[in-house]
């Protein structure tokens, strides 16, 4: 019973339908709408995208002014503080240098913001593509350029049809890279350009020339046998011997007379710990029995009248 009346349910109303997996379509509909608002929103402020549009060596798009805000908290904040965020930066941004301002197409003025969004139209500057879910883009480091793949791939020779500067295949970025060999490959150009010391922009770490005066630094306080030569216990203190001056004057005349002005300094020194102490003299008698101002501070003082005496 259900104690609400004499309610019996059944069985077949308790059991519930077991969770159907999605399907395909659904899968990629679900895909879609994510890359749509990743194509249109800051990653960190999840704002609409403005330029000037920045993005990482993961592909990620942002907005530089969230960029800079992001670094002055972190720089405010000290490093064992955790504090909450929602942006997907995952600690690839460090600096401004680990970011690249991208140069998108964008459509005219009247028609640059979408009527129901409100989200830019980029489009590729080649081929005339709008650039989001449905066409795969890419852009070139370090100029920015972004063009669609496609455009990319018939491009002739490794030269930028913006700017004209030269780039290498490892140097184009797809952006917001949904399949996972462009996700191992941009992590692999990672880590290469941190073993070169080098930042997704392709200038040098801000940090590299520190680690290269560290390391200088620890190799020099090593020995061949990998013993630090800083550790006091293991090789005993250097003696330093004091050096004569007559020795470091080079005038032969001069040291002579140093040497002599040394020794007589010297020679009076001695004399001086050997001889008696004056004060220490004049605190006892030389003569026994001696009395009044010759008898020492142990017999002179007070003495006993014969009247006194019993």
């Amino acid at each position: 019973m259900g104690n609400d009346g004499g309610s019996i349910p059944t069985r077949r109303e308790l059991v519930k339908d077991a969770a159907k997996e999605p399907s395909t379509t659904q899968i990629k509909e679900t895909q879609n709408e994510k890359l749509e608002y990743y194509w249109s929103h800051c990653a960190i402020s999840q704002k609409l995208l403005s330029p000037p549009i920045v993005s990482d060596s993961t592909g990620n798009l942002y907005n530089k002014d969230a960029v800079l805000e992001k670094l002055l908290e972190a720089s405010k904040r000290s490093q064992d503080e955790n504090v909450a965020s929602n942006d997907r930066t995952s600690g690839t941004i460090n600096s401004l240098r680990d970011v690249v301002e991208v140069q998108f197409g964008i459509e005219e003025e009247d028609a640059a913001r979408n009527s129901k969004s409100g989200a830019l139209r980029l489009v590729c500057p080649v081929s005339g593509k709008r650039l989001g879910p449905g066409v795969k883009a890419v852009y070139l480091v370090p100029c920015g350029h972004a063009f669609a793949e496609s455009a990319v791939r018939e491009m002739p020779g490794e030269h930028c049809l913006q700017c004209n500067e030269t780039y290498s295949a490892d140097n184009v970025i797809p952006i917001l890279p949904t399949s996972t060999t462009d996700k191992d490959r941009l992590r692999e150009r990672a880590s290469k350009l941190q073993s070169a010391d080098l930042t997704h922009s392709l200038k040098k770490a801000p940090s590299s020339g520190k680690k290269r005066k560290k390391a200088q630094s620890n190799k020099k306080g090593e020995r061949t046998d990998g013993a630090d030569i800083t550790a006091g216990p293991d090789i005993p203190p250097i003696e330093e011997k004091a050096v004569s001056p007559s020795k470091v004057i080079r005038n032969q005349g001069t040291a002579s007379l140093t040497a002599k002005v040394l020794a007589e300094q010297e020679d009076r020194n001695k004399r001086r710990k050997m001889a008696p102490n004056e004060n220490l003299k004049t605190l006892f008698s030389s003569s026994n029995g001696a009395t009044g101002k010759q008898s020492d501070f142990m017999t002179r003082g007070f003495t006993i009248p014969t009247e006194a005496k019993r």
